[in-house]
């Protein structure tokens, strides 16, 4: 669970895309960005929450909104992600999990009695000036563009 809040400086990313392409945060200054944390391409959940964010993906454009999706999947396996479902945004190789960490995302997690480590599904809308104004913890997968507006 993360303890970044509202009015918080966002911290950097640091990271390369699907494409092997630096990202970072200063890139889209001046921007709103959807900050999407997620954990693993081609699983039923995040695959809803990823479709459902490329099926309005023109409202959040209009909104002034660029989107970035983040897990600790490698660049090849958010490309295959990208293509399987023609997703028009940039996905962050994670897989040292720094960005994770630094938005305090990576943690303990319980599924069917198990506990493990992973990413907690959060989202972070960041402002044109790089500070949070939005932390979405609950994220409805199949809906979450409507979070989000």
């Amino acid at each position: 669970m993360t303890t970044l809040q509202k009015g918080d400086k966002a911290p950097a990313i640091e990271g390369n895309d699907q494409n092997g392409n630096p990202v970072t945060l200063d890139q889209y200054s001046g921007k709103k960005v959807v900050l999407y944390f997620y954990p693993k391409d081609d699983t039923p959940g995040c695959t809803a929450e990823a479709c459902n964010l490329r099926d309005n993906y023109d409202a959040l454009l209009k909104q002034g909104f660029d989107v970035i999706g983040v897990s600790p999947d490698a660049g090849k396996a958010h490309l295959k992600f990208i293509e399987k479902y023609t997703l028009p945004f940039r996905l962050v190789a994670d897989t040292d999990k720094k960005v994770a960490e630094a938005y305090g995302v990576w943690g303990l997690k319980k599924f069917m009695g198990k506990e493990y480590m992973g990413v907690n599904r959060t989202t972070f809308i960041i402002d044109e000036k790089g500070f949070i104004e939005t932390v979405i913890e609950k994220v409805d997968t199949k809906n979450h563009t409507s979070q989000i507006l």
